[in-house]
């Protein structure tokens, strides 16, 4: 697709486009026939009620109606799942895709406040963490905090902290790494770490 324009992150946005379009109809039709179904399946609920009407509606009826609705919701997701794939596959081209990742140093208990991004000098995340985040990543959570595309070849990272200690004190901390992107799918992973020392910001290769 040699002269197409792209976007702020390098992707042809014929392609971005498609992708957003695509999922917007999808997820649209979906909606709305889960919507009818749930609709349909209140309105029963509701009649059934009435003397009248119950001897019209049998229990297994009932139940068959929801059963198909609690089908129509699993599709619903399953479907959001594959164009979420699909729009990243889009978005992302594995020759370009570079993803960053975040995780706490095992046993390590300080507050993680946020974690700012910068790759080659221009802002690419800032994420301020809730407490179940926070307890997530101190039970060995990873979290992908970005997903974008750079061109081959090298490339700065950098990488600001800000928290407390175990003892209460203000932490900050920023640090730059190197880092090369090669053809295929590069994965980025930042242990991060309260503990005196050198290694509070370590950048791992996966």
């Amino acid at each position: 697709m040699n002269g197409d324009e792209t976007d702020q992150a390098g992707c042809p946005l014929a392609w971005a486009g498609c992708a957003r379009r695509a999922r917007r109809r999808a997820s649209a039709m979906l909606f709305d026939r889960l919507m009818a179904w749930t609709l349909a399946f209140s309105l029963l609920s509701g009649m059934a009620g009435s003397a009248s009407f119950a001897d019209e509606v049998s229990r297994e009826q009932m139940q068959g109606l929801d059963e198909q609705v609690q089908e129509v919701k699993s599709d619903v997701l399953g479907i959001a799942a594959e164009l979420s794939l699909l729009e990243e596959r889009l978005l992302y081209p594995s020759d370009t895709q570079v993803g960053v990742f975040v995780s706490l140093a095992e046993g390590d208990n300080f507050r993680l406040d946020s974690v700012q991004i910068r790759i080659d000098g221009e802002a690419v995340a800032h994420h301020i963490y809730s407490f179940k985040e926070l307890e997530a990543l101190r039970k060995g959570g990873v979290q992908r905090i970005y997903t974008g595309n750079v061109v081959t070849g090298e490339h700065r990272l950098e990488v600001s902290v800000a928290g407390k200690l175990a003892g209460g004190a203000d932490f900050s901390e920023s640090q730059a790494f190197g880092f090369r992107k090669e053809v295929e799918p590069k994965l980025v992973g930042i242990t991060l770490s309260g503990q005196d020392g050198d290694g509070r910001i370590q950048l791992d290769g996966w």
